[in-house]
């Protein structure tokens, strides 16, 4: 199927809270994605990314005291992370008036997993910010460059049309600047994914232009917030939350710790965690819902460990790759979905195993995941 121009931006219910905000308020945005949108790629992510020129231009537009941005890209997470730490690292402060969303390039090829990362983004937001719109965003990579609608932007596209929701494709735009030959994509962008400040300028350029086409008003024809619909998937992350793993019910043969003078990547957060490299070493935590998962600081010396939910067997868990030789950076695991909410009782237990590349039995948890 040939991406056409109706296929790039969807205008659909628009950013009518926005248009009110932008008369004589003062709009809060929000910016929640991977590491395209923290600014990897760009010479300076705080200067010259997609996000901050996108904040430039409404500091421009509507007074440098008046527009507050908030960062909450973090590089190598998709939608399911993404909702999970919404509230922490977006509505913390209190409701949001626009929040843009770009995770089509994280999101695997797991349908299922990706309407419940993204349906949950939204109906979060329904419940905490509900005058809060949202545009999602799709950027370009090597995998949504062929001329058809992409699977994981055809999935985003799902939610983005139950709810009403705006979208902007930079992926189809770019498709059609290589495609007329107008550029190259290696001329854009070193790695297939990242762009670089060119890249970066021209998603800029997509969401100014949507943004332009925004005017002030209080228009009460588009008086409306995102419908409020049964859900998609009933296991979405609608109450996803993030909590510190210092909040665990009990635990033995784990310290408090931070990491300090290591390679870190994919984290720019307090990155306190309970550590512990001793095999039997184990925690336990209880979830009043639907699913749960944990935030593991994966590195060099990360051994393989196990879980348990209730009394369950114990499953062993291999996380390690070869981004661990390089660096620690934050990994999630999410345990089986219930198939109705309830308490779940989750127990971790170290061993004394490890794959052949690590240099230890480490283990780092540094975030619960509760929903």
């Amino acid at each position: 199927m040939e991406i056409h121009r109706e296929k790039r931006l969807q205008m659909r219910r628009g950013l009518p809270h926005f248009q009110r905000k932008m008369l004589d308020h003062e709009p809060i945005v929000a910016f929640l994605g991977g590491s395209i949108t923290e600014g990897a790629g760009a010479s300076d992510a705080d200067v010259t990314s997609w996000r901050a020129l996108t904040e430039k231009y409404l500091k421009e537009r509507l007074g440098e005291d008046r527009a507050t941005c908030i960062n909450a890209g973090v590089g190598g997470t998709n939608s399911t992370f993404g909702a999970h730490r919404l509230q922490e690292h977006v509505l913390q402060k209190g409701a949001i008036d626009l929040l843009f969303v770009e995770f089509s390039v994280n999101d695997d090829t797991d349908r299922d997993e990706s309407i419940r990362g993204m349906e949950g983004i939204v109906r979060q937001c329904q419940r905490l910010s509900p005058h809060t719109d949202i545009c999602f965003l799709y950027t370009a990579a090597d995998k949504n460059l062929s001329g058809a609608v992409p699977f994981n932007i055809a999935v985003h596209e799902e939610v983005a049309s139950y709810y009403d929701i705006p979208s902007i494709s930079f992926a189809a735009e770019i498709y059609d600047l290589i495609r007329t030959g107008h550029t190259r994509w290696e001329a854009l962008s070193s790695d297939g994914i990242h762009p670089n400040d060119e890249g970066h300028a021209l998603y800029a350029d997509y969401v100014t232009a949507f943004l332009e086409g925004i005017e002030p008003g209080n228009d009460v024809a588009k008086n409306r917030t995102i419908p409020k619909l049964p859900p998609m998937i009933e296991s979405n992350y609608a109450f996803a939350t993030m909590r510190d793993a210092r909040e665990v019910e009990s635990f033995e043969g784990f310290q408090i710790s931070q990491l300090e003078a290591e390679p870190l990547m994919n984290w720019r957060f307090d990155t306190e965690h309970l550590l512990t490299s001793a095999a039997e070493a184990s925690l336990r935590f209880t979830v009043d819902g639907q699913s749960a998962g944990i935030c593991i600081l994966c590195g060099p010396d990360t051994g393989i460990f196990e879980y348990a939910l209730d009394d369950g067997a114990f499953q062993p868990v291999n996380l390690f790759d070869d981004w661990c030789t390089m660096a620690y950076r934050p990994v999630i695991l999410m345990f089986p979905i219930q198939k109705e909410r309830k308490n779940i009782t989750i127990t971790i237990r170290n061993t004394s195993r490890k794959d052949d590349r690590s240099t230890g039995t480490g283990l780092r948890i540094m975030k619960l995941f509760l929903n």
